[in-house]
Order: structure tokens, then sequence, then C-alpha cells
């Protein structure tokens, strides 16, 4: 068994200690903040031991680091960890910028480390079964698709939104590795982007939570681009917070379109929803695929829980740190080609990760 340490007990945290226990290869016994006030509260509503940041990476029974930190912090308690010796698995984004990234996989390799890297939703079973549709050749040669995610903003929701309107925040920055990183399991790494961008306003006042605050915007809040992957496959993404509501005929997802016919994967920030296709066996209309996969709810910690299944036995963990650098690679791609209005070949690529199997059981990854 591995002992995780998680850092940042914000919002996200709930939904990864929810599932602490589902994996019998892995314990989270140790949580710490920047405020140890919410590193004591997690550690009250969970049973954890609450500590301090350097108390948890001095730790020698600590092997793991869970850094749900907010993206401004990631790359510097990812660097903290492996130089404490530990493997360190993080929230999305992997870095805000190329250079954080590539530092974080330099000091890996250098400390022989594992580090991993959200979103692993694309292990849930939904995506699972679309990857199996498109392994099966069930649509033919995918020449194209697209990839979706607009809505009002996080500030209806999220209790401290600002974040989401600085540097390395963004709808891109935000939900683009969740959409990228299931495009890349399906069809693999990206070669090329053109990428546009736009912000409606300077100056986002909050609703709900944040009624009467107002945060400065310095990020694009609307970006378009086409995706040119390895492939042949050329993907238009949409990603926007400057979106009152989709239309009654669309809604978050990817579509994949090939030369035998069509798939339409569910809202790649959930770990399933519905998976239709439709191909010449199908008839006229659109099917459902049968979902015979695993890990249908909410199961973050997953990725965490198979970079741990990974170091036991000395295999590659699929939330590869190589992976994460990619769709990050990608990101800053598309808004560099969005401000200097010219194609950006991506630098970076990294493998496919390996499917699931179907039959595993409950608390199974190999």
């Amino acid at each position: 068994m591995l002992k995780a340490g998680l850092i940042g007990c914000g919002n996200i945290s709930g939904a990864y200690l929810r599932n602490k226990d589902a994996f019998s290869h892995l314990r989270i016994v140790k949580c710490a903040s920047r405020r140890y006030e919410s590193a004591r509260a997690a550690a009250e509503e969970i049973g954890l031991q609450a500590v301090s940041v350097e108390e948890l990476l001095r730790d020698p029974g600590i092997d793991m680091v869970l850094n749900l930190t907010t993206p401004d912090a990631h790359a510097e308690i990812n660097l903290r960890a492996l130089e404490a010796g530990k493997h360190v698995y993080a929230e999305k984004p992997f870095a805000i910028t190329r250079e954080d990234g590539r530092r974080v996989l330099r000091l890996a390799a250098e400390k022989g480390l594992r580090v991993g890297c959200a979103p692993d939703t694309f292990l849930g079973g939904g995506h699972q079964t679309c990857r199996r549709l498109v392994d099966s050749g069930a649509v033919g040669k995918i020449a194209g698709g697209c990839a979706v995610m607009a809505y009002r903003g996080p500030e209806s929701w999220h209790p401290n939104s600002g974040f989401y309107y600085r540097k390395g925040g963004g709808p891109l920055m935000d939900m683009g590795p969740y959409y990228i990183t299931a495009l890349v399991n399906l069809l693999g790494p990206v070669k090329r982007v053109a990428g546009f961008g736009s912000r409606a306003t300077d100056l986002r006042l909050g609703s709900g939570p944040n009624q009467g605050n107002a945060y400065p915007v310095e990020v694009d809040t609307h970006v378009a681009a086409v995706l040119e992957f390895g492939s042949g496959a050329l993907v238009n993404l949409t990603m926007s917070f400057d979106v009152f509501r989709l239309s009654g005929q669309m809604e978050n997802c990817i579509e994949l379109w090939g030369l035998d016919g069509a798939l339409h994967a569910p809202d790649p920030n959930f770990f399933s929803g519905e998976v239709r296709f439709a191909n010449a066996g199908s008839g006229s209309g659109w099917e459902t695929a049968e979902n015979t996969f695993l890990y249908n709810e909410n199961m973050r910690l997953i990725g965490l829980a198979d970079m741990a299944a990974g170091i036991e036995l000395g295999r590659p963990h699929r939330c590869s740190g190589e992976l994460a650098y990619h769709v990050t690679d990608v990101m800053w791609s598309i808004l560099e080609s969005a401000e200097t209005r010219r194609y950006v070949e991506l630098e970076s690529t990294c493998a496919r990760p390996a499917p699931l199997r179907e039959g595993l059981a409950p608390g199974e990854l190999d």
C-alpha cells in the first residue's frame, strides 16, 4: 500500500476525499494547506491528520503527494514534493507555463520519481466505451469532429472564483484539459493548432455566492481553435465563459465524425453519460452504446490510484506527466496562435494512455 498526503483543501478536495477508501493499494493519510484552518477542517470532516505543508513534505511515511492547490501553485508544490523524494499527482492544469511544466518533468526524471496529473475522467466508463468504439473501427477512420464547453462562467457557483480570470485561468486552461485529454485518449497526440480568443468584458461582476464582487479579467474568456491530430483528424474546439446558455440542440460534449459513422461522447468533465453512435449497422438514427465498464460515478482519485498501481507493477500510469504536459502545450499553442495569428506546430507529443479492460472488479485497475 502506498500512502499519500494531500496539499490543498479547497473546493475540489471533497471530490477526491470521498473516494479515499475505493482502492486498497492507496491510502490518503494526512492533509495540509497553505491555510492551516482549511486543513484542520478537512481533517475533522474526513478523519485525516492535519499537518503543515512543511511537515507533510518531510514525513518519510508519505510516498506520494496529491497536489490540489490553485493553478498558480501547481508547479511550485510539484517541484517541492519531488525535491523531498516523493511522487506527485496534481490537479489540472499541469503548469501555467511550458517552462514550469518542463522543469517538473526534468526533475522527476532526475529523481526517478513519478509525476501525474488530472483529469482522470477519461478513465470513466463512458469514455472507455468511446475508446472501445474508436479502436474497434465502429465509425471508421476519424476525419473530424467538434468539442464544445460553453456557459456563463464559474462565479455563479464557485465561492472564490476570482482566480479563474487571472493568468492560468480562463475557460481554456480550466476546462480545456478535460476535453483535450479525452480527445488525445481517443485520437492520439495533436500535431498543429490554429486559435482565436476574445473576452466579452474586462471586468466580471459576481453572481450567486460572489454577488457584489468584481473581478478584473486578464485572460481570454472565449476561445475557438482547430486541432490537427497526428492521425489526420481535424477537431473544432470551443471553450467559453461568455455564453448565457447553449441552444437546445447543443450540449457540452465531443462528437467525432468518421468515414463509416459518427460518435457522440459525453461531457468529459464527468466520468460517464450516454454514448451514442451511428453507422450503417444502426440504421438511419443514433444508437446508444452499451457501457460494460466500471467507474461511471464521480471517481476523482482514480488517476492517483492508477499511478500508485503503476509504481507497484512497474507499468506506465495513464494520467502521466507527459500526457499532461502535451495537453498544456496544446493549450498554450492555441493562445500563442490567437495572439500571433498563425498556425503553431506542437513541440511535444505523448503516447495514448492504455485503455482499461472490461471485467474489472471494483477497486481494480489491472
